[in-house]
């Protein structure tokens, strides 16, 4: 057998293709150590019934190769025969990148696994290419199939609107378990990620942010393989003679330090991906004014805001014309006159005094049915022929596969950023794509790559514009659009205790500088009990720093305690998005060069009133060096103690630590 080895930081990843060329399997993955010894996945025994391609941990494993196991790609001629039987031909590549190609002479199909290492984790895609003479649909096309080494813990996010990234796990002796989309968005429900925990973690994420599906199998031998992948319409991808069709990119990471590390590999990863700028405070006036914009009250907020060092102030929906309800305007993107009198250059101006930058929310994706853009471009609406769109939230989705609709999209906010002094922009998505007609286009992938084509140019032509990416709180948040946003909303729901589980989740898989996290005053939607301001903050500081209260009620003290929290944050907020992530026991820690930031919430019922005697409640710190002191508040601890004994937890029901190395 033919090997190569993709070398990571920590890890490699070991692929083969046997001499016969008929597929590449996995030889090994894992730590370095490991990956150098004999492999752990390859099947031993004889194979009687079923061919030793359905016992084979293969890469990428197509019909007509494969039959009786799960395959990651079907494709069918103008025959109706949907078998392949591609041999290895070529390898482009080297020590961090690889590409191998397979050929089915018969059919004409030229298939190409690639792979690229970074840090721990393992890019894969595939592209097909149609040689041949006639035109091939191709039925199944995912993007990679892991087969993991260890373990039969799966652990996925799962959710509803308000209610995201909620952490559930599944003992897979045996069978499929299956998550996805078919929403034509990432959506609430589940997130493109499968973990299997154990000593050695693995996780699998997909960065495609229309519909996906992944599945992880369990085979008779107890070996799981998990596929990631787009889904199509039904009626499959037409490939035309001479065409590539080439997959979204299904990510792999390994970590020999549990879950917790694979989170840390995929925060790294992310980050790789992202602007690295320091987050600003920002105050957004929706949860204070709803559709309700007028000038006067929002420079009202805007005062109290600046006052307590906030940094950019976002105006929410309900700023353009026809917005007095989400019944109307969404097309029309001019500014309301009588919501902005002086204009909302003025309105900026009048910031910029404040010290504010400005942000302004948009939806450029949907329209209403009343608005102006409806009665004048009834095409661009996404509908199916002869019936009635299906109306979400008094709103209808403009067709972004089309040409002009992305033109318009494009040209419509680059006006904006263009004639305004804009810094940031909350772009949001507050429904599903459920009308889509003719089934024979690829609806999906159109939409999805020209909704990446807007975001890459507003990028490139409007670099100083931060983009915030929202779908009725976190309906995508996917790999796909890490690369294209510089933050992303988990949630709708901002009640303290309701948003730290959210977040908490979102850390499994996504880092901290994506997260966008505002103090609010809204109550619980599953755990309404009350929490101090301070736990509040603590929440929100650890991730992206935003106020979404209405400050005009708020106190002289409520208002000199949010100044002091957001002096903290901005003296910590480069170790929040820049630190490595440690879980702890009621908390979570992150980690720079020499110092530490931690914070701590107390969630349950415990005697945070000091009501009983008891002992003083201990959490011991990670990723620190035992050989070194600590600063920890008026406190000099050696680094051995923080590891092993902790900090204490007093009666408060948060702190926020920082913890500062002095040698």
């Amino acid at each position: 057998m033919k090997t190569w080895t993709l070398r990571g930081a920590t890890t490699s990843y070991v692929v083969g293709v046997p001499a016969h060329g008929e597929w590449a399997q996995l030889v090994a993955w894992g730590p370095h150590a490991v990956a150098e010894g004999p492999s752990t996945v390859a099947p031993t025994g004889t194979e009687h019934f079923l061919p030793r391609a359905d016992v084979e941990p293969l890469e990428y494993a197509v019909r007509g190769v494969r039959y009786t196991a799960p395959v990651d790609l079907v494709v069918s001629g103008e025959d109706g025969i949907d078998e392949l039987r591609p041999v290895f031909t070529d390898v482009v590549g080297g020590e961090d990148s690889l590409e191998l190609v397979f050929v089915d002479g018969v059919r004409g199909v030229r298939l190409s696994l690639h792979y690229r290492v970074e840090g721990d984790v393992v890019e894969r895609w595939v592209a097909v290419r149609n040689d041949g003479g006639e035109t091939l649909t191709l039925h199944r096309h995912d993007s990679a199939g892991f087969t993991v080494p260890s373990g039969n813990t799966v652990k996925y996010l799962w959710g509803e609107w308000n209610s995201e990234f909620q952490q559930s796990a599944i003992t897979l002796e045996r069978g499929r378990f299956t998550v996805g989309s078919a929403q034509g968005i990432t959506g609430h429900s589940y997130s493109p990620f499968l973990a299997i925990d154990g000593d050695l973690a693995y996780g699998v994420q997909l960065a495609w942010s229309g519909s996906w599906e992944m599945t992880a199998d369990a085979d008779t031998t107890g070996t799981v393989r998990i596929q990631a992948g787009r889904i199509s319409s039904s009626q499959g991808l037409k490939l035309r003679p001479g065409e590539t069709w080439t997959s979204p990119k299904a990510v792999g990471a390994c970590s020999a330090e549990g879950a917790d590390g694979l989170a840390r590999v995929f925060h790294e990863y992310e980050r790789a991906r992202s602007r690295r700028r320091t987050p600003k405070v920002l105050y957004n006036s929706w949860f204070a004014t709803e559709f309700d914009i007028r000038a006067e009250h929002q420079l009202e907020l805007a005062r109290r805001a600046a006052g307590i060092g906030v940094e950019t102030f976002v105006v929410d929906d309900g700023w353009f014309t026809g917005r007095v309800d989400d019944a109307g305007g969404l097309g029309d993107w001019q500014v309301d006159p009588a919501k902005f009198p002086e204009g909302l250059d003025g309105f900026i101006g009048q910031l910029k005094e404040l010290g504010l930058d400005f942000g302004l929310w948009v939806e450029p994706e949907s329209v209403n049915p009343r608005s102006r853009l409806a009665a004048e471009h009834p095409e661009w609406i996404l509908r199916t022929p002869d019936r009635e769109p299906v109306l979400v939230r008094n709103q209808l989705l403009l067709d972004l596969s089309r040409d002009d609709v992305t033109a318009f999209v494009t040209s419509t906010l680059d006006q904006l950023l263009s004639t305004y002094d804009i810094s940031y922009l909350k772009w949001d998505a507050n429904r599903p794509r459920l009308d889509s007609g003719d089934q024979r286009r690829d609806l999906d992938g159109k939409v999805v790559t020209n909704l990446y084509a807007v975001l890459d140019r507003l990028r490139d032509e409007h670099p100083n514009v931060l983009v915030e990416g929202c779908a009725g709180g976190g309906a995508r948040v996917d790999l796909g659009m890490v690369q294209r946003v510089d933050t992303l909303w988990p949630s709708d729901n901002t009640a303290p205790l309701d948003r730290l589980r959210i977040q908490q989740g979102f850390r499994t898989g996504f880092a901290p500088h994506l997260m966008s996290s505002w103090v609010t005053d809204a109550e619980g939607t599953h755990d309404g009990r009350e929490r101090s301001l301070d736990f509040r903050f603590h929440v929100a500081m650890a991730g992206v720093l935003g106020i979404g209260a209405d400050l005009s009620r708020w106190t002289d003290d409520q208002l000199k305690t949010a100044a002091r929290h957001i002096e903290q944050y901005k003296d910590i907020r480069d170790l929040v998005v820049e630190g490595k992530v440690y879980g702890l026991q009621g908390g979570v820690q992150y980690v720079g060069a020499d110092r530490s930031v931690v914070f701590q919430w107390e969630t349950g019922d415990g005697n945070v009133r000091g009501t009983l005697p008891t002992r003083p409640r201990r959490v011991p710190l990670a990723g620190l060096d035992p050989a070194k002191n600590y600063r920890v508040g008026s406190e000099i601890l050696p680094g051995s103690y923080l590891l092993q004994v902790g900090v204490a937890f007093d009666d408060a029901d948060s702190h926020c630590l920082v913890v500062e190395a002095l040698d």
